[in-house]
């Protein structure tokens, strides 16, 4: 093994229990539920789905690993089986690649703003504008990351352009998702200073059911890990739990175990995996990325995919997934080692944990504006895994884990790596500070009204959770009997009509394109509707192209 775990042969101070101070601290519009008894019911997934599937505006919690991004995969389903148009944001580009959304700052067409003029909704594009009136369903994924005086300012947008401005964001059904014990919201040096987002006036106007999972479907094998994660939910991390975490620094994975380091700075994860592949033998072969669309959707988009834009591997690489494979072969978050390359294309072969062998072509991001591409990424789904920083692995499963809290600087960081493994069997400890312990006390105020909130929702709308058929939108919907029929006749026109597109034709397509034929020339040269080909088009090089 080439880098040792540091012992550690202290025991970090360890946080003193906070005292809640009074409840009027927590804003307007927060503490009408603050009196409510510690009702016995537990929120679950299907009810959460059915109160969303039944139009109102919700804050979905839960600790890592409770199945929040489940049952948002869920809700999206269900809504597009149905015709909505549903919009799904997150406040940081790497959550909204989890869901295949864009930012909530682009779709609101704030950017890094921090006030609107009032001349601000004029100057919005039409496309723009026509995406947040068509919008049914706004989806805001890691809103715990948002600032308050933010969440106010897309409210207000929402309201001006859907010329709705007595209700909360225009008449859009709202759905948050977040967790306020992980990373919080950042505030910049020349920037508004702000509060977390249930401060906010559209937190109170919205007054959203809130649905807090507690059930574990990461941990719930492993009682050990679980209980240090719910101690530091609760406030309660007792000298057992900092010895049982101190105790993994004296474990060192076994020999040949796979497995990647979190760090809290991103100087620290580029040497370790530059030394690390700089020290394997054999020659270095380099993937270059391909993009279409505008430079700066290009940009936005790039800053979310955690393939790198120039991946450099080598035979004995160990290298993350960083995509789910559609044949389930691998998962965001899988480790592997490269074990050769493919003589034809130099693909990477790549054996992961779980035994399979996969070789490992190019997938494609896609930065969607509503149901508008805007750009596309095209890379091997891979990168680097000896080493990884802590706010990338966010949302990550990771089978083993060795991680360095020596330097975390801001509290969550702590509770977000450890909740990456599934055990504390696999979690390998280089050291830990005080910081990584805590969790900001401002985030403990608005979790114990959540629970209680959630808990009195759960039986407000119990009755709820028969009305959803969580399987039928799954199911593919049936052609009408004389589709064969249609079809048939299509073909005699245009002979590939709903035929797979191949990767010759796709290169054609684009060469040709390029070289000036139109539309029409197209569909004659490739025996295909005109529609389907600029709708080709589009997925090539970004729904902005003239054709």
């Amino acid at each position: 093994m080439s880098s040792t775990i540091k012992h550690v042969s202290s025991l970090p101070d360890i946080p003193r229990a906070h005292t809640v101070e009074p409840r009027s601290r927590m804003g307007a519009g927060f503490s009408t539920f603050l009196a409510l008894p510690r009702i016995l019911v537990v929120m679950k997934q299907s009810l959460a789905l059915a109160i969303m599937a039944a139009g109102h505006n919700v804050f979905l919690t839960g600790p890592a690993g409770s199945g929040k991004t489940f049952v948002l995969n869920q809700l999206i389903k269900l809504k597009k089986y149905e015709g909505k148009h549903v919009s799904v944001t997150a406040t940081t580009g790497l959550a909204a690649s989890h869901l295949g959304g864009s930012t909530i700052h682009a779709w609101s067409g704030i950017g890094i703003r921090d006030e609107i003029g009032i001349h601000f909704v004029d100057n919005l594009s039409k496309s723009r504008r026509e995406i947040i009136d068509e919008t049914d369903i706004l989806i805001i994924d890691e809103i715990s990351m948002m600032h308050d005086f933010r969440f106010d300012m897309i409210d207000q947008i929402a309201r001006l352009v859907r010329r709705e401005p007595d209700k909360p964001f225009g008449g859009i059904q709202v759905i948050m998702s977040g967790d306020f014990f992980q990373l919080p919201p950042v505030n910049r040096a020349d920037s508004i200073e702000g509060k977390f987002v249930v401060f906010s006036n559209a937190w109170a106007e919205l007054d959203p059911v809130v649905c807090y999972l507690e059930e574990q479907h990461r941990q719930e094998n492993d009682d050990k890990l679980g209980g240090i994660l719910d101690a530091m939910r609760a406030q309660d991390i007792r000298r057992s739990h900092a010895e049982a975490l101190l105790n993994r620094a004296d474990k060192l994975p076994p020999e040949g175990t796979i497995y990647t380091e979190l760090h809290t700075v991103n100087v620290d994860v580029d040497s370790e995996n530059q030394a690390k592949l700089e020290r394997l033998p054999g020659d270095e072969i380099v993937y270059s990325q391909t993009t279409t669309g505008s430079q700066n959707y290009v940009e936005n988009l790039g800053r979310s995919v955690l393939a790198p834009a120039e991946l450099r591997l080598k035979k004995g690489a160990l290298v993350m997934a960083v995509k789910n494979s559609l044949d389930k072969k691998y998962v965001n978050g899988s480790l592997g080692t490269v074990i050769d390359f493919d003589p034809a294309t130099e693909y990477p072969i790549v054996e992961f944990v779980n035994g399979k062998e996969v070789t490992m072509q190019p997938d494609t991001w896609e930065l969607r504006d509503g149901d508008k591409k805007r750009a596309s990424i095209t890379q091997i789904p891979l990168r680097l895994a000896w080493a990884i920083t802590i706010h990338k692995s966010q949302g990550m499963t990771l089978d083993a884990a060795v991680i360095d809290l020596r330097k975390a600087f801001v509290p969550g960081m702590g509770y977000v790596a450890l909740s990456r493994v599934r055990s504390l069997d696999s979690l390998y400890l280089k050291g830990i500070n005080r910081t990584a312990l805590q969790i900001s006390e401002t985030a403990y105020d608005i979790d114990d009204q959540l629970h209680n909130k959630s808990r009195a929702d759960s039986m407000k709308f119990k009755d709820l959770e028969a009305t959803v058929d969580v399987t039928k939108f799954d199911k593919p919907s049936k052609k009408s009997s004389g589709w064969s029929e249609k079809i048939e006749v299509m073909r005699k026109t245009h002979p590939n009509a709903y035929r797979p597109w191949t990767s010759q034709h796709d290169d054609l397509l684009k060469q040709e394109f390029q070289n000036g034929k139109t539309s029409a020339q197209l569909s004659k040269l490739l025996g295909r509707h005109e529609g389907s080909i600029v709708m080709r088009l589009q997925k090539h090089f970004g729904e902005d192209i003239t054709v």
